[in-house]
């Protein structure tokens, strides 16, 4: 039976990495279209932050060739991506094992879900075997910071909020206690990021990333529509 893992790659030199890191408050979701040679051309979905602050950080971005916004719905936007280097190109001076990252295109896994975030990427995968986890997992471990999340059988049901982080839930639960989500609200942003000893704005990203995951597993089942 296949194995669904969600997992975290901390490493700062993949793409569009540098982008999230400017815009920490956006959701970044990217898809890779495999069918444009040894660069592949990135769909990527954008929900929350500036446009303008995105759109400046795609213009800026060293590994981002040219962009193109091709839709929009509501707070979500959609690019396409250029890239202006290949993964070996971009990973080349990071990862050790050029030949294992060539190898992961052929592993018998689908990626099913990549988030950008502002150290790496957080993923959702299919793998047939586990086998073929454990050598994707054992790259990543050797090349960057691998962090498992979550592994379980496909078709196993899982109670929602089983895919938030232990910060996430530290951070939901907290403001909870505090009256955060109160009618009318107890605490401010800035009494949870005390407790939390954190910036109010790192919190206010957790909350937010937390909300959002919880928002995929209970309510939405698809990203919203976005126009031809």
């Amino acid at each position: 039976m296949r194995l669904v893992a969600e997992f975290e790659i901390t490493c700062d030199a993949l793409p569009l990495v540098e982008v999230a890191a400017t815009v920490p408050e956006a959701t970044i979701l990217l898809e890779l279209q495999f069918n444009h040679g040894d660069r592949p051309l990135f769909l990527v979905t954008v929900t929350g932050g500036s446009h303008q602050q995105f759109a400046r950080a795609l213009t800026d971005a060293y590994d981002v060739g040219d962009w193109t916004l091709v839709g929009r719905a509501g707070d979500t936007r959609r690019y396409q991506v250029v890239p202006a280097l290949s993964f070996e190109e971009q990973l080349g001076d990071h990862i050790e094992d050029l030949a294992g990252l060539e190898g992961l295109a052929t592993a018998d896994a689908i990626i099913e879900r990549i988030e950008v975030v502002p150290d790496g990427w957080r993923q959702t995968g299919w793998f047939a075997t586990r086998e073929a986890f454990d050598g994707f997992s054992s790259f990543w471990q050797q090349n960057a910071e691998f962090q498992l999340s979550r592994l379980t059988r496909d078709g196993e049901s899982e109670p929602p909020g089983d895919g938030l982080t232990d910060r996430q839930h530290e951070a939901l639960r907290t403001a909870y206690e505090l009256g955060y989500f109160d009618i009318p609200r107890r605490a401010s942003l800035e009494e949870v990021a005390t407790e939390l000893d954190l910036a109010a704005s790192s919190v206010s990203e957790r909350l937010r990333r937390a909300q959002t995951r919880l928002i995929e597993e209970t309510v939405a089942t698809t990203w919203p529509p976005l126009p031809d």
